[in-house]
């Protein structure tokens, strides 16, 4: 079984909490507006979300504890960023998968459309 180094529990296991730390819209918004600058102060991400402070602090400190952010104080102001680059790769590769599931579904949404077509044509067409 393969372990995740310096855990004690299987790779999996590791996995899905990483993505258990991203389970939540407000923690995606925030990882895309942290992917798009190299940080950003919690005042920004409060006007730029629209949310509550007390809100957005419940969710930056499960993005914390999951490892996916870090933050830095600099006088008054806390700022943010992501605590490793590749978590802007997840999200695109996310939005790319996101994407081809999206196509293959309105694709088999249309075959089922054309089918159905067909069948009225050739039901109608039989029972004349």
């Amino acid at each position: 079984m393969e372990t995740f180094p310096g855990a004690h529990r299987p790779l999996y296991e590791v996995k899905a909490n990483l993505f258990k730390g991203m389970a939540h819209p407000v923690r995606v918004r925030v990882l895309e507006i942290l992917s798009a600058t190299p940080d950003v102060s919690v005042t920004d991400l409060i006007s730029d979300m629209g949310v509550e402070a007390s809100r957005l602090s419940q969710h930056l400190s499960v993005l914390r504890t999951h490892h996916l952010v870090v933050s830095e104080r600099r006088g008054s102001q806390v700022f943010y960023r992501l605590a490793y680059p590749r978590v802007a790769e997840l999200l695109a590769t996310a939005k790319m998968l996101l994407g081809e599931v999206l196509e293959a579904t309105q694709q088999q949404l249309l075959t089922a459309e054309w089918a159905a077509a067909d069948s009225q044509k050739t039901g109608s067409t039989s029972t004349s």
